[in-house]
């Protein structure tokens, strides 16, 4: 599933990064794109990211655990390869589902805790140096669980290793969830 062609009406995006997601949204279903990144370097790339003509982004210095915004604020809201690497993430999964509206969308993208005992194991060995390598990156985050357990409602999901990646850190999850 590519999830970002699926954002409508007014989105928030967390953990932009440089903006490379910017260019897949589709301004005739989007009419605004707030996008989150607490680091200065990625921000600024991010503003500068191209991005569909006639598209407003707005690119603010933000973290998921404390979002600066009003309660039922936004139609969608995107995270894609973010949550595994947040402070606190059931903090933000209970801000994003704080800032949707009412039957609004969370369109995800993530890689996590892989379902398979060995690779979990390796997972587990590997994860602390993997975090301070990879700027807080945790291995074994449950993604659809999570997304679950924080008050939504899965509509679509896959979920696979990625190819050309090692098991322990090639195990990615997407999909559709509503504000439940």
């Amino acid at each position: 599933m590519k999830v970002i062609p699926h954002a409508h009406g007014r989105v928030l995006e967390i953990g932009a990064g440089a903006g490379a997601n910017f260019a897949l949204y589709d301004p005739a279903k989007v009419s605004e794109v707030v996008a989150i990144e607490p680091s200065e370097p990625l921000r600024q790339q991010a503003v500068a990211a191209a991005h569909p003509a006639g598209l407003k982004i707005d690119v603010r210095d933000a973290v998921g655990e404390n979002l600066p915004f009003e309660n039922a604020s936004f139609d969608t809201v995107v995270t894609t390869y973010t949550l595994c690497s947040v402070g606190n993430a059931e903090r933000v999964l209970a801000e994003l589902r704080r800032v949707l509206k009412p039957g609004g969308t969370l369109l995800f993208l993530e890689h996590g805790r892989a379902p398979d005992a060995p690779v979990l194991k390796w997972q587990k060995r590997i994860e602390p140096l993997w975090k301070r390598a990879m700027g807080n990156c945790h291995l074994t985050r449950p993604v659809s669980s999570a997304i679950a357990g924080a008050g939504f409602k899965i509509e679509e999901s896959g979920a696979r290793y990625l190819d050309d990646m090692p098991r322990w850190a090639g195990w990615t999850e997407w999909g559709s969830a509503t504000k439940a």
